[in-house]
């Protein structure tokens, strides 16, 4: 008797085991997680209050938007699990209007299940009707053009038999087409909802941890970007000054008594001149490679002055092969390093990204025919080549300059053209990453080069 009841214990217990493992796994599959994403900014020291923020998923598309005063995004996410929904077909829908916030003119998508008789309605935020547009309209996505007046904010209503939606939209700049009238225009149908899926906005924005996010901020004196993958709540902080020094760290000195300014750029702090040291960290002499043979056969570091000539030294700084980045005997001052290509990354997603202007905004200003004349327009070096549709416009102080490059047999090409800098981040046993600028586009060219050549460098405050 008591056999039995313990067999029937034990075949308790374990069903009781079985149910609770089930229920834990239901848990951790069935129910979402969340995060609030903060967005602030700050102009040397002072808050800049913000219109709005554009938050765009760069990994599976779709984007959402936040106005004043609302500045915190609280995101579902399912970890390893896709949950972007997609519009259906049988769904009515009014995209948010895009681009958002918007100069002049925007658009709107609109998706009916069934044919219906839509009223769409704008009014400002008194609630007085701006402008009107009314029609029945086949099933499909249908795509409307809205040109502003006067006003700032705009609320766009559609309205069908059995639904309605309003949605809230920004104008930057109050310029008006049409004198202070506002319009909307019909642009065109389509029977299904493909192009609309890639529009989907706010009404399905989906994320999953991992994804890319791109967050635009808009406010009275500009817009800032920021590109991040979120694992958690954070605060993000656009910084609108620039060429501010890092906080109690104005400049840095290297071992030979070179002085660099410093300049900080998001939450990183850089300096903002290309070294020029010739010694290690550790007091070690940098080899200072004249012959072309013996530079392009080198395992170990070294360095150069372009075209071996001492006097480009302090107008462009030094150029530097890859081995230098990594020794041992440390390349940077103390507290500084050789940035590693992922922290190169945070820093062009801090400013936007990799593609014109971004590269722009890195370079010096300093241009032979620079539009922006005073000290910018130059043929002293150091300075860019002229180019009349790419200029420095150096909008965080980065001040980049194109110190050119000692390439792999030895021989010196590309001053006042391009500059390239090392990371400390090898690709192979031959290759490395960099980063370069052009004077001839706007882009950030990244890649991996062999480590032999001779780069500028760029040190980052640990």
């Amino acid at each position: 008797m008591n056999m039995l009841l313990l067999k029937y214990s034990i075949v308790k217990m374990k069903t009781l085991i079985s149910i609770f493992v089930i229920a834990i796994t239901i848990s951790a599959f069935g129910q979402k997680s969340t995060m609030e994403l903060i967005f602030t900014a700050d102009n040397n020291g002072q808050h800049v209050p913000l219109d709005s923020i554009l938050i765009e998923n760069l990994t599976q598309g779709g984007d959402t938007s936040l106005y004043a005063p609302d500045t915190i995004l609280v995101l579902d996410y399912v970890a390893s699990i896709g949950n972007n929904e997609t519009i259906e077909e049988n769904t009515f829908s009014v995209s948010q209007n895009y681009p958002n916030p918007f100069r002049g003119k925007t658009e709107i998508n609109l998706n009916l299940p069934q044919k219906d008789e839509i009223k769409i309605a704008i009014r400002d935020i008194l609630g007085r009707e701006l402008a009107h547009y009314e029609n029945t309209l086949n099933r499909g996505n249908h795509s409307f053009a809205f040109y502003s007046g006067n006003e700032k904010y705009y609320f766009l209503t559609v309205t069908g038999k059995q639904t309605n939606k309003t949605i809230k939209m920004l104008s930057l700049n109050r310029e008006t087409i049409f004198g202070e009238k506002c319009k909307v225009v019909y642009n065109g149908y389509e029977s299904n909802n493909i192009s609309y899926k890639s529009h989907q906005a706010s009404n399905s924005f989906g994320f999953n941890l991992g994804n890319e996010l791109e967050y635009t901020v808009y406010s009275e004196i500009g817009e800032r970007t920021i590109i991040s993958s979120p694992t958690g709540s954070q605060t993000y902080t656009f910084q609108y000054a620039s060429g501010v020094p890092c906080p109690g760290i104005p400049i840095v000195t290297d071992i030979d008594g070179n002085t660099y300014n410093t300049v900080q750029i998001g939450n990183q702090c850089w300096m903002a001149e290309n070294l020029k040291t010739t010694t290690y960290r550790n007091g070690n002499p940098i080899p200072n490679i004249t012959n072309d043979s013996i530079w392009r056969n080198l395992t170990t570091g070294a360095y150069a002055w372009y075209g071996n000539d001492i006097n480009w030294r302090d107008l462009y700084g030094g150029l530097y092969n890859w081995h230098t980045t990594v020794c041992a005997n440390g390349l940077c001052p103390l507290g500084w390093h050789v940035p590693t290509d992922d922290e190169w990354t945070t820093l062009t997603n801090f400013i936007g990204g990799t593609v014109s202007p971004h590269g722009n905004e890195l370079k010096s200003c300093r241009q032979v025919n620079s539009p922006l004349g005073d000290t910018c327009n130059t043929t002293e070096h150091p300075r860019w080549n002229q180019n009349s549709d790419d200029w420095g416009t150096d909008d965080f102080g980065f001040s980049a300059l194109p110190g050119g490059n000692r390439n792999s047999f030895g021989t010196f090409n590309g001053i006042d053209i391009g500059g390239n800098w090392w990371s400390s981040s090898g690709n192979s046993s031959t290759n490395a990453w960099y980063r370069s600028l052009y004077y001839f586009n706007g882009f950030v060219e990244a890649g991996d080069k062999n480590k032999i050549k001779g780069f500028s460098v760029r040190c980052l405050r640990n």
